[in-house]
């Protein structure tokens, strides 16, 4: 058992499991956060009752990007505060 717990710490495994958990927990949180309160914001700024979904040059729709772009930004720093909060990163062993 010792060997197993020594594995789990040496490798990093808690923290990706955690990281794999809190991101996927997340996601919809943070998809709904920037589709139902950013979009509409940012769409009033832009004039267009899409958002950033409306923005394109042409067939390439670059707004939708940037929509997933956002999503993931916040989301990775969502799941960074919440690992730095509660001390996970104390879990794994340094080399």
């Amino acid at each position: 058992m010792k060997g197993f717990v020594a594995f789990i710490r040496e490798q990093g495994v808690i923290g990706l499991a955690i990281g794999f958990v809190m991101g996927g927990a997340i996601s919809k949180v943070v998809s709904s956060f920037v589709q139902d309160i950013v979009q509409p914001i940012l769409g009033y700024i832009l004039g267009s009752a899409k958002g950033l979904n409306s923005l394109a040059v042409g067939p390439i729709t670059y707004g939708q990007f940037i929509t997933a772009f956002v999503d993931f930004l916040i989301i990775a720093a969502v799941v960074y505060f919440i690992f730095r909060g509660l001390r996970l990163d104390k879990l794994d062993v340094k080399k």
